[in-house]
Formats: structure tokens, C-alpha cells, sequence
């Protein structure tokens, strides 16, 4: 593939070009013009042009009568197929959507990925006429989440583990009740573990609160991942969650327990 800039000038060259273009894409369901592609970009017009053309030869982007780009079939197709042949995704979805279906709430399974949780299933409730915004494959910082405390607390167990997680980088306040220094989340991990689950009061978003299982589906000492429960305050207050802890933990069966 040509090089359209050079390589130190700070702009997108080569395939770096092509995954960006892609990326950005699915950032746009309903489609994207070439305009605001290129300014979203940041790289010249004749670049992103050239990548949407790679892409579309290959399947992973395509336009509509509008000349909007957008995801391709072939991307979708493959994603998908992915997705759902995961080993975790096969044995957890079903206790999802039973988790969605009692409590009237969102069910998510999420896995750690740095200083973040990326959530890979979902399953919104049958009923009801307000829910989430989570998407799979979104994103959140790791110590607002019930799911990230949760998957922290295996992974970090001393003062200093948390501290040079933290490190010199403050942790972002997502709302009032976050925990956003090393002391106060070191103290809730260490709750976390000798409880067995985790709770989100609010830290994340106001006005919803979460409780957080850990996930044994691939590993059999180290949770893969953590299953939450995620409600609207004023629908299923916390306490309500926390109560349901050990009819989770029993749905979950030898996937909620270490080998």
C-alpha cells in the first residue's frame, strides 16, 4: 500500500490509515460523508478516500444512495460470527437474558482491559420502556464500575498493587460518589474479595446502581470476566440487588466459582 504523507509528520500513513477510517466508521450506524470523515480523521481528503476504497474492495465498508460510508456486510459478518462463537458469550447469554427477565433490569457480562471494562454481552429486559445506553464493545473506566472493581480486586491485593495502578494519572470522578483516590479503592477491593461481589452505587452514572459477580469461564483460578446486574434507582434500589446476590451466584453454578 503507498504512503500518501510521511511517516513523522504526525498523520495517519499506511494501514494505520485503513483501521482508523474503519473504526471511526462504526462510530456512524446511519452513515458518514466524506467531509466529515476526513475532519474526524484528520488526514487528508485523497487519504481517508483511497482507505474507504481498500475497504469496500474487501467488504468491511460500504455506500448509500446518499454516498454515505458505512459498515460493511462482509464487517458485520464477521464481527458477529465472531462474537457469538465465543466460548464465554455461548455459556453466559443464557444466564443473562434469565438475570434481564427477573429483574426487569440490563444484564452485561464485561471483561478488564487495562484501566477499563469493555462489555462483550448485553441483554436488555423484555419489558420495560427505559434502558441503557451500554453498547457491546463499549467502554468504562474500570474503579466507577461494579464489573471493574470487581475484576480488580483479583488482580490487585495490596496498597501498592493499587497504587501503581492508579499511578500518577488521576482517576476520573464520573460522578459524586466515584472512589477516585488509591486508599479508597484499595479498602473497597478488599471488601470486594472477602465478599465475593462488588456494587456500583451510583459511581458510574447517577441514577443507576449496579451489582457484579465474578465469571470463571475460561480461566479456573483467575475470574475471565464479570456478570452484573444494572438498574434504575428508582425502579430496583441497590439493597434489592444485593439481597438477589446468592440466587445470582447460584444461577451462575460452577461458572461463578473458582477450580
Amino acid at each position: 500500500m503507498t504512503v500518501d504523507v510521511p511517516a513523522d509528520d504526525g498523520r495517519l500513513v499506511g494501514s494505520d490509515r485503513v483501521l482508523a477510517v474503519l473504526k471511526e466508521l462504526s462510530r456512524y450506524p446511519d452513515g458518514v460523508g466524506l467531509e466529515e470523515l476526513t475532519r474526524a480523521i484528520g488526514s487528508p481528503k485523497p487519504t481517508v478516500h483511497r482507505a474507504l476504497g481498500a475497504l469496500r474492495r474487501a467488504g468491511l465498508a460500504d455506500q448509500d444512495a446518499r454516498g454515505h460510508y458505512m459498515l460493511g456486510d462482509e464487517f458485520l459478518r464477521m464481527a458477529f460470527a465472531h462474537h457469538e462463537a465465543r466460548p464465554e458469550h455461548v455459556r453466559i447469554r443464557p444466564l443473562l437474558e434469565t438475570l434481564a427477565a427477573r429483574f426487569g433490569e440490563t444484564a452485561h457480562y464485561a471483561v478488564l482491559d487495562g484501566r477499563e471494562v469493555v462489555y462483550r454481552a448485553k441483554v436488555d429486559p423484555p419489558t420495560g420502556a427505559i434502558r441503557l445506553t451500554s453498547t457491546i464493545g463499549g467502554r468504562n473506566p474500570a474503579h466507577a464500575t461494579a464489573v471493574g472493581k470487581l475484576l480488580l480486586a483479583y488482580r490487585l491485593d495490596t496498597p501498592e498493587a493499587v497504587a501503581e495502578w492508579v499511578g500518577d494519572a488521576p482517576l476520573v470522578r464520573r460522578t459524586p460518589h466515584t472512589r477516585c483516590t488509591a486508599e479508597e479503592l484499595y479498602e473497597e477491593l478488599r471488601a470486594i474479595r472477602a465478599q465475593g461481589y462488588s456494587v456500583d452505587d451510583q459511581e458510574n452514572e447517577v441514577g443507576i446502581n449496579c451489582v457484579a459477580l465474578p465469571v470463571y469461564a475460561t480461566s479456573p483460578t483467575l475470574p475471565s470476566g464479570a456478570l452484573s446486574v444494572s438498574g434504575l434507582t428508582y425502579r430496583t434500589p441497590l439493597q434489592a440487588l444485593v439481597d438477589a446476590v446468592e440466587d445470582i451466584r447460584a444461577l451462575l453454578g460452577e461458572l461463578g466459582e473458582p477450580r
